[in-house]
């Protein structure tokens, strides 16, 4: 409480002083963070984009800095742990997960990733669906994705494909003692996060897929009417459902399992395709 007191009283000194912003990054290639907000003002910015003038007044000052912290902040509940947590459990190997996994992330090339399905636990109705995740075995270290269910696997363990296995450990052993963590995924290093609907999704029932993302995501809510994020329910098979959408297009919001929070503009609804969005979480 006092930590945040204490910023309030540092902006509000900016404010007095006249700050204000101008027109800076283009609102649809602005990510909106509170912290990014409250750095900024604290720095006397003149980069301050007017994608942070939440409350419409044409500036950028506390008030808007006030009015983000409400509806961006998560709950300690939306955060899993912290970055570069070490998970353990034992690895096997299996032949699926690039086509029909549970998360529902295909087409994934083998080019790009080794894959892997993931316990139900650590999976957590899809909550690490699209991870990328760090595994070390006796014999080495790779990189794979999430995208398949192991529901006869206890906490940590995870079932690698086929032609990765060897790279941790040799085949022939079959299950081995690995540990993993989570890291930001490589192809969101210069690009936005991503949608996909579902098949069927119209403005009476729609289901959204978060793609591309940097690092898991926990939550997702549009805005509605009335100005309040309503979060959107989300399956195992790692879409969010919600009969409430209407036509689009949507303003969402997107909060990652390390509390980060992003908002994302002007998503129209486009069943056909996967669209792409305009924000990324920050490293």
């Amino acid at each position: 409480m006092k930590k945040i007191k204490k910023s309030v009283v540092l902006l509000t000194a900016l404010l007095c002083a006249g700050i204000t912003a101008v027109q800076g990054i283009p609102v649809r290639a602005e990510q909106l963070s509170v912290k990014a907000l409250q750095d900024a003002l604290l720095k006397r910015s003149d980069s301050v984009s007017l994608a942070y003038d939440i409350n419409h007044d044409n500036q950028v000052n506390i008030y808007d800095w006030i009015l983000l912290k409400k509806r961006g902040l998560p709950s300690e509940a939306d955060i899993l742990e912290p970055k570069g947590s070490i998970h353990s459990g034992d690895a096997t190997f299996y032949g699926g997960g690039y086509e029909g996994g549970c998360a529902m992330l295909d087409p994934i090339s083998k080019d790009d990733y080794w894959i892997t399905a993931m316990n139900l636990e650590d999976y957590n109705t899809a909550q690490l669906a699209g991870a990328y995740l760090e595994v070390t075995g006796e014999s080495g270290t790779i990189h794979v994705l999430v995208t398949d269910l192991l529901p006869e696997g206890k906490k940590g363990d995870l079932d690698l494909y086929t032609d990765a296995f060897p790279l941790i450990a040799p085949a022939e052993k079959g299950r081995v003692p690995v540990t993993w963590k989570i890291i930001p995924l490589d192809s969101a290093e210069n690009a936005p996060v991503s949608y996909k609907y579902k098949e069927g999704s119209s403005e009476f029932w729609c289901g959204v897929q978060v793609r591309n993302h940097r690092y898991p995501i926990t939550k997702l809510e549009y805005l509605d009417a009335d100005g309040n994020f309503i979060e959107i329910p989300r399956r195992n098979y790692n879409y969010f459902e919600s009969m409430n959408l209407g036509t689009g297009p949507f303003t969402f919001r997107i909060t990652d399992i390390y509390g980060d929070v992003i908002i994302d503009y002007d998503i129209p609804l486009t069943p056909d395709e996967i669209q792409q969005g305009h924000v990324q979480f920050p490293e």
